[in-house]
C-alpha cells in the first residue's frame, strides 16, 4: 500500500473535486482519494499502479482544472 499527498495553491470547487474523484478514484490499483482543503491524498495499491504513474497523471488533471500545484 501508498499513500501521495498533493498540496494545491487554493482549495478545490465542488465540481472540480468531484471531476478528480471520479477519475483518479476509478483508476486500476487506487483505493480512495480525498480532495478536502486544499491538498489531495491518494491512498493506493503500489503492486497495481506505481506512484511515479499516480503523480504524474494527478498533477496533470489538477492542472487541467486550473490549479496550481505548491512544489516543495
Amino acid at each position: 500500500m501508498g499513500k501521495v499527498s498533493i498540496n494545491v495553491q487554493k482549495e478545490f470547487c465542488e465540481e472540480c473535486s468531484l471531476a478528480l474523484r471520479r477519475f483518479i478514484g476509478k483508476m486500476d490499483g487506487v483505493n480512495s482519494i480525498d480532495t478536502e482543503s486544499g491538498s489531495i491524498v491518494i491512498d493506493f495499491d503500489n503492486a497495481r499502479i506505481m506512484e511515479k504513474d499516480i503523480l504524474k497523471i494527478t498533477k496533470e488533471s489538477i492542472e487541467k482544472l486550473g490549479y496550481k500545484i505548491e512544489e516543495g
